[in-house]
């Protein structure tokens, strides 16, 4: 199958041009499954710790208007994350849209930083301490939404579960693209999965700037695909998950724990 990753600008202007861009690129492609970023259609709310009702209002109100723009992509599948309120709560939830069976919530993030320009745990609460998986077109797939991607344990608990991919949207900085690019290819070792990352790229605050670079991560040895940039924000590769159904017999997945 075809999946498709990608980088998103951090403004609405940027926005619409890349979305434009992506409506464009799978149709050529004939992509099957698209990843977003993390929380991608409204800018960025946690560069603040000052928290404001409003404005979080505005970026779920913004994503609901945009999952209803889904179906532009004209693809089966499309995963990603949002904000959303359940009871007064509020969650970042990772979820897989398809056109057969349209929204459903997979998973919503429990590790939550919160420092500058990342102040997550002030604007929302960890949801439920459960990495579930969700079988999509044929695929197994589970979530480590950013900074839950250096929870390894995770990984390996993924891996018993057999899933075939590991998506991970997420807003991470410039600086730290390699680590993060690392992060991703140890996932993809301890779980034998394919691991696909989708990111903002953009301003933050001063001396902060969003980094792009999406990525598509073979399973068995955890050979980087492709990245995505700035002059190219669209990547899409095939793959097979009976590759990653292989590549958990193989080192270092078959180790018992």
């Amino acid at each position: 199958m075809k999946v498709t990753v990608c980088e998103f600008r951090n403004d609405p202007d940027g926005l619409a041009a890349d979305w434009n861009g992506l409506v464009k690129h799978v149709s050529d492609q004939k992509s099957d499954w698209v990843l977003l970023p993390e929380m991608p259609f409204y800018p960025w709310i946690a560069k603040t710790d000052e928290v404001d009702a409003a404005v979080w209002n505005a970026s779920v109100a913004a994503h609901d208007e945009w999952m209803d723009r889904l179906p532009e992509l004209s693809v089966p599948v499309v995963l990603g994350s949002r904000p959303v309120t359940e009871n007064g709560r509020r969650y970042n939830e990772g979820f897989v849209w398809t056109t057969e069976s349209g929204y459903r919530s997979v998973h919503r993030k429990y590790y939550l930083p919160d420092e500058h320009g990342f102040w997550e745990a002030s604007w929302y609460e960890p949801g439920p301490k459960e990495f579930s998986v969700a079988e999509v077109g044929g695929a197994k797939v589970g979530f480590l939404i950013c900074t839950e991607l250096w929870f390894s344990a995770h990984a390996r608990e993924y891996m018993h579960q057999q899933v075939d991919v590991i998506v991970c949207p997420r807003v991470t900085p410039q600086t730290s693209t390699d680590k993060w690019i690392a992060g991703g290819r140890t996932v993809s070792t301890v779980a034998g999965a394919f691991c696909l990352s989708s990111n903002i790229r953009g301003p933050n605050i001063e001396s902060i700037a969003f980094g792009g670079s999406g990525w598509i991560i073979e399973p068995e040895e955890a050979d980087v695909l492709g990245v995505t940039s700035a002059d190219h924000p669209f990547l899409t590769r095939d793959i097979d998950p009976e590759d990653a159904r292989k590549a958990k017999s193989s080192y270092p997945r078959y180790v018992k724990t």
